[in-house]
């Protein structure tokens, strides 16, 4: 009989035992600014959540300093999947290697295995949170963790929005083999917006700043932020850009889905079903394939490489 392989995978740093362990137990610096609780010491029990998406509660049940991390899954709660239990029981285990100059990271979660439901986002979510989350914690001291939840919820947020909302609207909807945080660090990071839509991008991921995206050396469009609900939303309305387009709302809702992220935008306030309409979503449609590219493969076909 096949063993059922548990999920892991690693990473090597330029960076002591000692950081790599002091990183580890700084679970708020790295995973989530959404977790209850003590994090740093043998019995500690934790809370995290996302949204109604994700609960758990988490107790550290082994610590060996700079070597071993092991926590123990003691509740959990799944939107998405038919057991909303299925990580009770299993372990997360944290391994540091000391390399001599660089140190492993062997990162395992016991008792996650193909079988189960949640495997594919669980696993795609890990391997984000390890390689790059608290890899960068690690090396720079900024992990980039989940942002704590707004004080008005999402059904508020999306309320607030829609409430602006008038004219004609493009739709479009796909799924996004990656985790919606990737999702989300492409549509909010000056990073992630030049690897998709265009590379003369300047974009801060803050509420009332000013986004400029540049196509070509006489033409550019700007955007207010509206709205950033981590993870689930981003809201934009254009100030300048073609005629049509100012004073349109374009909205990225994002839902956690098996195989990844599922990725609903609407670009809304159209006076017309003109010719400029027409052509935008069909851009739209390319450019979300750049997207979709960006966060599966590491390589999008931004502007102008878009319609090629």
């Amino acid at each position: 009989m096949m063993k059922k392989l548990d999920f892991t995978t690693d990473i090597i740093v330029e960076a002591k035992p000692q950081q790599v362990f002091d990183a580890i137990i700084n679970v708020r610096g790295w995973w989530s600014e959404n977790i209850e609780g003590a994090t740093e010491a043998l019995d500690d029990v934790f809370s995290y959540h996302y949204q109604d998406i994700h609960q758990c509660k988490v107790k550290v049940v082994e610590i060996q300093h700079d070597v071993k991390v092991v926590w123990q899954v003691l509740e959990n709660d799944f939107k998405f999947t038919t057991d909303k239990q299925e990580w009770v029981e299993s372990y997360v285990i944290f391994d540091i290697i000391d390399l001599g100059g660089k140190t492993q990271l062997k990162f395992t979660h016991q008792g996650l295995v193909p079988d189960m439901e949640c495997y594919d986002v669980c696993q795609a979510a890990w391997t984000y949170y390890i390689h790059e989350r608290l890899k960068q914690l690690i090396l720079t001291g900024q992990g980039l963790a989940t942002p704590k939840e707004s004080v008005l919820s999402l059904a508020e947020v999306k309320e607030q929005l829609l409430a602006k909302q008038k004219g004609k609207s493009i739709y479009h909807r796909l799924l996004i083999k990656t985790p919606v945080e990737k999702v989300y660090w492409a549509i909010t990071t000056q990073e992630g917006l030049a690897g998709w839509w265009t590379p003369d991008t300047i974009a801060a991921p803050a509420v009332g700043s000013i986004l400029r995206f540049g196509f070509g050396p006489d033409y550019f469009k700007k955007m207010e932020v509206l709205a950033l609900y981590p993870y689930a939303l981003v809201a934009w309305q254009c100030k300048e850009g073609f005629e049509e387009w100012i004073g349109t709302t374009l909205t990225f809702e994002l839902i956690p889905h098996q195989q990844g992220c599922t990725l609903l935008f609407h670009h809304d306030g159209w006076d017309n079903y003109s010719g400029e309409f027409a052509s935008c979503s069909y851009d739209w449609a390319l450019f979300f394939r750049s997207l979709k590219f960006l966060c599966e493969t590491g390589k999008g076909f931004p502007y102008p490489e878009f319609n090629q």
